[in-house]
């Protein structure tokens, strides 16, 4: 017997496990009794003709040995491997700054490989947190280090627990499986846009958590690394919380793209930064029956597809991009403010995705001459300056400004909001993007809007709402690095995931954090 991968099956959509084996045995040129231990590695929705929407499968199973060489779509399967090798600590225990995926991965593989690593997370442990957070969201109270952007889990545990990459890197594997073992459902291996939710990504978090307790990791929460300890161009320590010194040669930098304090301090201690693009927006809300009827045709609301999502992008004429991201279908749109007088918008979905509406980031490219400064802060101070309007925009108390996306396509504001209701909470008010965002943003996300409703039939429902504004997508700045992942001016110091430049989403971020603490292990143990 072998085990063969064999792609491309074509599944109907209330198909059962009986239709894969058929088909399998069919391609393979054998008995359905001869295929033996069947399953599912990817799945993904075909919906290319309306009328005939179906998933496409591939699947591993076992069969007779020099079955199907003649199909180029069945190949043998490689069994999955990632070895994190083993050693013992020498010197100082290393240190990981900030406990979202990026900091999360690169402490369990430290902690795997026997090292005992110690992280320090400004924020909250995640049952704290979702206090905090839901007290933020249902009164504008907001505590400034325990949000949506700081605190265990990091920005990513309340957005929608989106684990689709682009990455190729076959650690990813090895992230999506630390997940199942922690208590995300067993579909994100297999699903093509594999999602955990924002309500049960907070125990999956939890269980990578303790299992780097188990293995002698060591985790600080409340604890703001606040400054560097560098001498003769090696680190030798960090402060805590303004007052403590933990001595440490290793610091895996993993501290998120908000952590504006942060980069405000390797800036004044001349750790080499440069700027970096980023995008900003809002988030456009739809009702999720008419987004599931685009997409799926006569099929919308089949038990089968679930609430449907899209992803679009166009170049415009005057050489910006428009794109959306972070797509939460049936979800809500949420605030995620970590600085007070700042406002600040962002996306997510429950497991189950069964809100009535769905909610993107429409977003517009920026490069650093739209900074308006050759300062290295300078994205970061434009995406405060823009916070800072949106904040007064929406009457303070974290309201947020919304628009009418047809007032917003005429260019009128909104005195009143219609059939879709805001999910964002404490409340908006209405009003216009112009108000806090600059114009080549809004007329950017107006050509965008239109061309997109031309591969989305009604993505330009005038009765959408527009809610701003979305600044956080990415890291405005990128902390430099070397092949070997350590700053070109620190030796010991390890700029990593999403806050340093480098990833982009869960996955990205858990990988290069992966990644980050491979280096350190071979550098320095």
């Amino acid at each position: 017997m072998a085990v063969y991968r064999i792609a491309e099956i074509s599944l109907p959509l209330g198909g059962s496990q009986s239709d894969l084996r058929r088909a399998a045995a069919k391609r393979l040129g054998v008995e359905q009794n001869q295929v033996k231990n069947l399953r599912i590695v990817k799945r993904s929705v075909d919906a290319r003709k309306k009328s005939d929407v179906h998933f496409i499968c591939t699947v591993e199973c076992e069969a007779p040995e020099g079955k199907g060489e003649k199909d180029p779509k069945i190949g043998k399967a490689v069994p999955y491997r990632y070895e994190i090798p083993s050693c013992k600590p020498a010197g100082n225990r290393p240190l990981v700054v900030g406990f979202g995926p990026a900091g999360m991965f690169a402490a369990l593989v430290l902690a795997i490989a026997g090292l005992k690593p110690i992280v320090a997370e400004r924020g909250a442990p995640v049952e704290e947190r979702a206090g905090n957070v839901e007290t933020f969201w249902n009164t504008g109270l907001l505590d400034t280090e325990s949000n949506v952007q700081f605190g265990e889990g990091g920005a990513g545990t309340f957005s929608d627990g989106k684990l689709n990459t682009g990455t190729k890197d076959s650690r990813a594997g090895f992230v999506l499986r630390e997940f199942v073992k922690a208590g995300a459902p067993e579909e994100i291996l297999w699903e093509a846009k594999p999602h955990i939710g924002t309500d049960r990504l907070p125990q999956a978090v939890k269980g990578i958590r303790e299992k780097i307790l188990s293995l002698g990791g060591e985790i600080l929460f409340h604890t703001k690394v606040t400054d560097f300890k560098i001498r003769d161009g090696k680190i030798y320590g960090v402060e805590l919380n303004g007052k403590d010194i933990l001595e440490t040669d290793t610091v895996i930098l993993a501290v998120g793209h908000s952590a504006r304090d942060t980069f405000q301090r390797l800036y004044e201690l001349s750790i080499p930064m440069e700027q970096k693009p980023f995008s900003l927006g809002a988030r456009i809300e739809h009702a999720q029956e008419k987004i599931n009827r685009s997409q799926y045709g006569k099929f919308a609301g089949h038990p089968a597809l679930g609430a449907a999502d899209y992803r679009l992008a166009v170049h415009l004429p005057n050489g910006r991009g428009v794109y959306t991201f972070c797509m939460c279908p049936g979800g809500e749109v949420v605030a995620a403010a970590s600085e007070e007088g700042r406002l600040v918008t962002n996306g997510m979905s429950r497991h189950a995705r069964d809100g009535k509406n769905a909610n993107a980031a429409l977003l517009v490219g920026i490069l650093p001459q739209d900074f308006g400064s050759s300062d290295v802060l300078a994205g970061m101070e434009l995406q405060r300056r823009i916070e800072e309007k949106a904040f007064l925009a929406g009457g303070g108390g974290y309201k947020a400004p919304a628009q009418k996306v047809g007032d917003f396509l005429r260019e009128k504001r909104s005195a009143c909001l219609g059939q879709i209701q805001p999910t964002y909470r404490p409340g908006v008010t209405p009003g216009a993007m112009e108000d806090f965002l600059p114009s080549y943003i809004t007329e950017s996300m107006r050509m965008g809007i239109r061309l997109m409703d031309q591969k989305l039939k009604g993505f330009a429902d005038p009765e959408a709402v527009l809610t701003g504004p979305e600044t956080r997508s990415s890291s405005p700045v990128r902390i430099l690095r070397g092949e070997t992942c350590v700053s070109p001016a620190v030796q010991g110091l390890f700029p990593c995931g999403e806050g340093a430049g480098y990833a982009g989403g869960i996955v990205s971020a858990a990988v290069d954090g992966m990644r980050c603490a491979e280096m350190a292990i071979k550098k320095n143990f």
